[in-house]
């Protein structure tokens, strides 16, 4: 597959849930699910990283990671249906986008045990505030259906990306991490 067909096709899926990225779109859960880490920088920057940062990586790396994200999300909005929340919760996505934007840019390859490690207390970070956010009157499972989809869809873009860029291309991807990365210290810093 070309890059410009991988591009098309994530733009048009995710084309339909920009247009719902605010609130008022009445009670559907899963669009709500869907816009939610599509809407927010700090979000969709962090998840494009894991993906980025997976496609890095070699061997179980490449999989553990988006895996360990995806399903660390998901216990993190149960707690945030239950009205759990974490200390400096803002502040953890934000030093998640900084963090991860820094690991594809230098492109590190910590062992497995320490980038599952962080890559789960990032993904909880972002499971909680999705929770916590959940729109009233909509359904929590299939907003988390939306929201667990939608990061599903931006790690594999980030992955694809990578693997489908040649080798050439890899100080591109490092300057993404880069701006990432500077992203996420801006938004610590603000």
């Amino acid at each position: 597959m070309t890059l410009k067909r991988i591009l098309a096709a994530t733009a048009l899926l995710l084309t339909p849930a920009l247009a719902f990225a605010h609130p008022g779109h009445g009670d559907n859960g899963l669009i709500a699910g869907i816009s939610h880490p599509i809407g927010g920088l700090d979000h969709l920057l962090a998840m494009l990283a894991v993906g980025l940062w997976a496609a890095q990586q070699q061997g179980i790396a490449r999989w553990a990671l988006p895996c360990t994200f995806v399903g660390t999300l998901l216990i993190g909005g149960l707690l945030g249906f239950a009205g759990i929340n974490l200390p400096a919760l803002e502040n953890g996505i934000a030093a998640s986008v900084l963090a991860l934007g820094l690991a594809v840019a230098l492109a590190v390859r910590p062992p497995l045990a320490m980038a599952v490690g962080a890559t789960a207390l990032f993904a909880l970070f972002h499971g909680v505030a999705h929770g916590l956010e959940l729109p009233e009157m909509t359904s929590p499972w299939t907003y988390a259906a939306g929201f667990v989809a939608a990061t599903a869809v931006l790690h594999a873009g980030g992955y694809a990306l990578v693997r489908v860029l040649p080798q050439a291309a890899a100080p591109l991807v490092r300057l993404a991490g880069a701006a990432s990365a500077a992203t996420g210290a801006w938004l610590l810093a603000g």
